[in-house]
């Protein structure tokens, strides 16, 4: 059976849809009974750029877990997978059921990331249109027969007029993309840990063993959210793997409801730079010149 050719990526860490969708070929393969290093010697041979990046770094002498966290250069979902992959290992739990939850729990950062997208579009867009209005009020005022760039350039007043514009756009710029980018959702899978836990648990790992080597392969400790499931499940006396997927899963919701909220919340605040910036470009750039333009010519006819 041929594996299709999976896109390659274009950023230098892929899209959790794209690495969730390898996860999916790789539990399949091992579930078919391929060792696991030789399933990511098929899916290379496929022509799967990331595979064979894992295969040239096995073929180096790497450990596959360390082959798999030299994906990429900087954190992101393989560092995830990598972590899981050796918690799996380490504690003998089913690899190819590690995957599928693994590829899951990505699939649904994706969907969160995707969602804080679209919402974050309207009001990124508009306020990117708004930021060109100083600029169009210049051509629309030498559209209307005014002598806007001459008084730009040509008089102290207008300079100072220009310059001032300028500084206020450069300013409106910042402040937006600083408002924007602080309203994106966060390069992390929300619950990743407690996924990682139930992994270790479903080996027949003890809690506190999971919880060691969840840290170690993560390098974090575990979330005090994460503590409190344990705790329930103790005190409880149920077996926590579920627990932990539904607190991952409602991390998940939690993130994809903030991060609307805070699409919201950035149509409001990008008002700041409107009023602040803007609107005094506009008026520098635009109207400031129409009024001084029709001053010095109102001398001039008497």
């Amino acid at each position: 059976m041929r594996i299709p050719r999976l896109r390659a990526c274009r950023n230098t860490a892929p899209e959790y849809a794209t690495v969730a969708d390898i996860l999916l070929q790789l539990a399949v393969l091992l579930q078919a009974g391929l060792p696991p290093a030789r399933a990511w010697i098929h899916l290379a041979d496929t022509g799967e750029p990331l595979a064979e990046g894992v295969r040239r770094r096995l073929e180096d002498g790497l450990t596959l877990a360390d082959a798999i966290e030299g994906t990429t250069a900087s954190p992101g979902p393989w560092h995830e997978v990598a972590a899981a992959w050796r918690v799996a290992t380490t504690v003998g739990a089913p690899l190819a059921d590690a995957l599928r939850s693994l590829a899951d729990a990505l699939r649904d950062a994706q969907r969160t990331m995707d969602d804080v997208r679209i919402a974050l579009a309207e009001p990124a867009g508009t306020a990117r249109l708004l930021a060109w209005l100083p600029l169009v009020a210049v051509a629309l005022g030498a559209a209307f027969g005014f002598e806007t760039f001459a008084v730009l350039v040509g008089s102290p007043i207008g300079i100072a007029c220009l310059v001032g514009g300028i500084v206020l756009i450069l300013v409106a710029r910042r402040w937006t993309s600083v408002l924007v980018r602080s309203a994106r959702a966060q390069d992390a899978v929300p619950g990743l840990d407690a996924d990682v836990l139930a992994i270790a648990l479903s080996g027949g790992a003890s809690i506190d063993r999971a919880r060691t080597l969840v840290a170690a392969a993560t390098g974090a400790p575990v979330d005090p959210s994460t503590d409190s499931v344990l705790a329930l499940s103790r005190s409880a006396g149920v077996p926590a793997v579920e627990l932990l997927r539904a607190a991952a899963s409602l991390s998940r919701h939690r993130a994809r409801v903030d991060g609307r909220l805070r699409a919201v919340r950035l149509s409001s605040r990008l008002l700041l730079p409107l009023g602040v910036c803007t609107l005094p470009a506009f008026l520098l750039l635009g109207v400031a010149p129409m009024l001084l333009s029709v001053v010095s010519v109102v001398p001039l006819s008497l």
